[in-house]
């Protein structure tokens, strides 16, 4: 995509946007605003052309993410996935927001005939070439949705999934909750916020001001989930927090960030669809989510095991994999480990229906007593 051709898309989707504040009274919550900035159909920015993902910024991308930083994420994630199949007795993998294909293309190499279908749900067309020129190899077992069906089974994966999922933001200032939202002035988006009865889940502590992120679209994402899928497991990879950590009284400024040319700003109103938005995932609230919905018998969501990407892989045995492995991988693979790169960054949560296991993934340093 040119330049112009990028700029035209990003005045068009302003437009949009605006038009949607007008037509709501002029203000829009951030969730509706963040749902229209990335995926308003051709111009929003997981529905445009833009590479996003990708080493360095001399690519175009935005962002790397574990699986186009090696292989051995998805030979390592495969090995907790396999498990899962067979303890569900499962054959078909669900990957949501499948990006570019790459940890797709790793799970379908890695497991072999133990895939018998795999399903990738996303919305966005021009990514979905993308993963079909990737997984041209595998074209006999893919499929692509763009909503769920009625009834499914089998393992559903999602990596750096919540994250891209729209929040609501609240704000409390002088001991009043708010929700921020969106207006215009001047034909420029601003903050506006506006008396809510809307509260995090958990007090704060303290009178101080303090901006936050609820997670209302995650959560009913798991719900529906829960309501689908009858038999299977769900595998979350993604930054986040356990509840207590994540509304802790010094986490004032909230989460929200947005990355563009492997930089990061935390002004989602400017740049438009050129660039990523993204919050922290709050992992208990997709726990209690899951645990609190009325579901039928044996269908019940059973929590597995929540811990840390680091040790996650080191249980499905990455550090082995890094030994056979020429030096150049090694070295990218050990940003997936290092505690001040993406393995204390990234948590990972297992979700399963039915009767629980002892999750290979979880064996060692498993963490769901902090949620």
């Amino acid at each position: 995509m040119s330049l112009n051709a990028s700029h035209q898309d990003s005045s068009a989707l302003q437009s949009r946007i605006a038009q949607a504040i007008g037509a709501a009274g002029g203000w829009i919550g951030f969730d509706r605003f963040m749902a229209l900035a990335l995926y308003t159909p051709g111009l929003g920015y997981y529905a445009g052309g833009l590479p996003k993902f990708g080493h360095l910024p001399q690519s175009g991308s935005d962002f790397v993410t574990a699986p186009e930083l090696t292989p051995l994420f998805g030979q390592a994630l495969a090995v907790q996935v396999r498990e899962a199949l067979e303890r569900t007795q499962t054959s078909e993998l669900w990957e949501f927001g499948a990006g570019s294909g790459a940890l797709a293309l790793q799970l379908l190499d890695a497991l072999g005939d133990a895939v018998q279908r795999y399903t990738i749900v996303d919305l966005s067309g021009s990514l979905r070439a993308r993963q079909q020129e990737r997984l041209a190899a595998h074209a006999h077992k893919l499929r692509w949705l763009g909503a769920l069906p009625e009834a499914m089974e089998g393992v559903v994966v999602g990596n750096e999934l919540l994250d891209a999922m729209p929040v609501q933001l609240l704000l409390r200032q002088g001991g009043q909750w708010q929700e921020r939202g969106v207006a215009l002035e001047q034909g420029a988006f601003v903050w506006q916020d506006r008396p809510t009865p809307l509260a995090p889940p958990i007090p704060i502590e303290g009178t101080h001001d303090y901006l936050t992120e609820i997670h209302s679209q995650a959560e009913a994402f798991v719900r529906t989930l829960g309501e689908k899928l009858r038999r299977g497991a769900l595998l979350l990879i993604d930054y986040g927090f356990g509840e207590r950590e994540y509304y802790h009284p010094q986490r004032h400024m909230g989460t929200l960030m947005c990355h563009r040319a492997h930089q990061a700003d935390d002004n989602p109103l400017v740049d438009v669809g050129a660039k990523d938005i993204t919050a922290h995932v709050n992992f208990t609230g997709i726990v209690l989510a899951a645990q609190e919905q009325p579901l039928p018998v044996g269908q019940e969501w059973q929590l597995l095991g929540y811990t840390s990407q680091a040790h996650f892989l080191i249980n499905c045995g990455l550090p082995q994999a890094m030994e056979q492995a020429p030096l150049q991988e090694r070295a990218l693979a050990a940003k997936l480990l290092m505690e001040h790169e993406m393995g204390e960054l990234f948590q990972v949560l297992l979700l399963a229906k039915g009767a629980p296991w002892e999750a290979v993934g979880f064996a060692h340093g498993d963490r769901s007593h902090r949620l």
